[in-house]
Order: structure tokens, then sequence, then C-alpha cells
């Protein structure tokens, strides 16, 4: 029989909403020892993920982006898109002006937990939400989930 993701998952994890103060958040990463928790939105839907990473332009704040001058005019040598994101990060007092948006992966509680290892070490992330078919959060597998699994199979 092979171990789904559902057997070693920590089901109904602490999550928190895009309008969440930061510093509950930060209250709850220190407390709890966690680095990462699920964003929801008032119907439980997955809407993001608030980490340790996001938490760091706190600390160290945005450095300006490249640019040079020619004849009056600024060009810029980096997207000041990507300026601008960082800039709210460093300056955000909610969960949703931090947390990351784009690009969440996520895993079903019936997959493998060899797809989910595989899934974290191949897109290089701590924490993968397990969502259902509407994607509401029913669950969070970790590395050292996987680890602890490991260990006690030893």
């Amino acid at each position: 029989m092979s171990v789904t993701v559902a057997d070693i998952m920590t089901a109904d994890p602490i999550v928190v909403q895009p309008e969440t103060p930061l510093s509950q958040a930060i209250q709850i990463l220190a407390e709890r020892r966690i680095s990462g928790l699920p964003v929801v939105d008032q119907s439980g839907k997955l809407v993001g993920v608030i980490s340790e990473t996001d938490l760091m332009w706190q600390e160290t704040g945005v450095r300006s982006p490249a640019f040079i001058t020619i004849l009056d005019s600024v060009i810029f040598l980096e997207n000041p898109a990507k300026h601008e994101e960082e800039l709210h990060k460093a300056l955000g007092q909610t969960v949703g002006e931090v947390m990351t948006k784009k690009g969440i992966i996520t895993i079903a509680a019936d997959r493998s937990l060899q797809e989910a290892a595989q899934l974290m070490r191949d897109r290089n992330v701590r924490r993968l939400p397990v969502v259902d078919a509407a994607d509401q959060v029913v669950g969070i597998v970790t590395r050292g989930d996987i680890i602890r699994h490991m260990a006690a199979n030893l």
C-alpha cells in the first residue's frame, strides 16, 4: 500500500486571511515555529502563502532599481514593476500586501508521498498546501513531515 499525502499531512492547518495584520502572522509563525502559512479568502479558498521569505523584505528593505539617465530620460535596467512589488512587501501591514500570490504550488490529498517529495524537490518549496477540488485548504505537508515519515519507517 503506497503512502499518500493524506497519511502524513497536517489536517486543518493554521491559516490566515489577506486582511490579517502582519504582526499577527509573524506571532503565529514565531510561536508555532513554522515557516509559512496558507492564506485563504472568506470561503476557505487558497489565495496565497505567507512565508519567512516574504517577511524578510520587512527587515531588509528594498534597493533602488538600477537605471541610467540619458538626456533627461530615465531608463530602468530592471523591471520597475518588480521593484514596486518588493517595495509593497517591505512596507506592507497586512498579510495580503506581503504574501506570495503567483505560482503557488499545491497538491491533492490522494497524491502519493513520492509525488509530493519530488514536487517539493523539483520546485524547491518547503511546504505544499493540500487542497480539494474546490481549492479549499484541507491540509499542509512540509519537508519536515516527509523526513519524520522516513525516520519512522527506518
